[in-house]
């Protein structure tokens, strides 16, 4: 009998292994928030999402397929049908990136769930059928809110972070002080308890950027978010207080510390994780759109690795004292 479950087992590993990805990629899928998702590119959006970003910190052997969407909680991303979408593409050896709780928190309806019930059982579920599929699902907790408020806003609600109004450059809002103020709750522990009981990878994304915010302070924290004074982006000419999203600068910054973190909880991820330190893109994902912008924001006298995503490029010009090296991906090559 012991003989049998040996061949048995076996047999499923020969069949995983055959079939983790013939063309040698894995998948991660990324299912979650606004704080995730990918970003429209109109009228020269600088929003993005974590997720949208992290294409950036893997080599050629990862793909990333990002499914969060803007608004959704754990339920209603279930409710909607769009999990039933990911389960369906999910192969043995995939990855799914599970992260909720901006909006689980919120009293909508059609978003709302409870921390110790029905948020639980909705990351479990995703557990469950994530593996049902020999996939191998990792738990993220949510990131921080930009809340150095004194007093948190009821219901811990976005948009009582917002102030599409903006104020004079300089000014100090008095209802600020110097302490990052929780707005989660135990809507972060969460996901920490059903790894646990599941036995499934986990990265405190909470504590992470919650270190990161605080360390940069009320002001410079600022920089990560679509946080932006009248007239000092072309894009927001009115200006945006925003302290839940990330723009460009910010989902790189998050998303190069979420691939680090991860791969500490998931050693086979390493060998792919990556750490150039400047991306160019076409389709955003990437710090700049341009290899020439790219080589003017390197610093002089430093050495710049500058990695080009799929595409052809115009060779820059390079000025003197900038030490650039270019790592071209699949697909990239330069214009004849």
């Amino acid at each position: 009998m012991k003989k049998l479950r040996i061949l048995i087992y076996a047999a499923i590993m020969v069949f995983v292994l055959s079939a983790f990805k013939r063309d040698g990629v894995v998948t991660i899928f990324m299912i979650g928030d606004s704080t995730m998702a990918n970003k429209s590119l109109k009228n020269g959006n600088l929003e993005r999402g974590w997720g949208m970003a992290l294409p950036c910190y893997f080599d050629d052997g990862i793909r990333v397929d990002n499914h969060a969407v803007n608004g959704r909680s754990s339920k209603s991303f279930i409710d909607e049908g769009r999990w039933q979408k990911v389960v369906e593409k999910i192969k043995p050896g995939d990855y799914v990136f599970i992260q909720f709780g901006h909006n689980d928190e919120k009293p909508k309806p059609d978003r709302h769930t409870e921390p110790g019930s029905t948020f639980d059982e909705n990351l479990r579920k995703f557990v469950r059928e994530t593996r049902d599929k020999g996939g191998i699902p990792v738990l993220f907790n949510c990131v921080v809110r930009r809340n150095f408020m004194k007093e948190p806003p009821k219901n811990d609600d976005d948009e009582a972070l917002r102030n599409t109004t903006g104020m004079t450059k300089g000014q100090k809002p008095e209802d600020e002080g110097d302490i990052l103020v929780d707005t989660h709750g135990d809507y972060r522990i969460a996901p920490m308890n059903v790894a646990k009981e599941m036995g499934v990878a986990f990265v405190d994304a909470n504590k992470i950027t919650h270190d990161l915010e605080q360390g940069l302070g009320r002001e410079d924290s600022k920089k990560l978010h679509m946080w932006f004074y009248p007239g000092e982006e072309p894009s927001v000419p009115k200006g945006r207080q925003d302290n839940t999203h990330y723009n460009v600068y910010g989902a790189h910054v998050v998303a190069r510390l979420l691939a680090d973190a991860v791969t500490k909880e998931v050693p086979a991820l390493k060998r792919h994780l990556l750490n150039y330190d400047i991306s160019v893109a076409s389709n955003g994902v990437g710090d700049y759109f341009s290899v020439q912008e790219a080589v003017d924001k390197a610093p002089e006298g430093k050495k710049t690795t500058i990695q080009l995503f799929p595409g052809e490029w115009e060779k820059p010009n390079i000025p003197e004292g900038k030490k650039v090296k270019f790592i071209l991906r699949d697909g990239a090559k330069w214009k004849e």
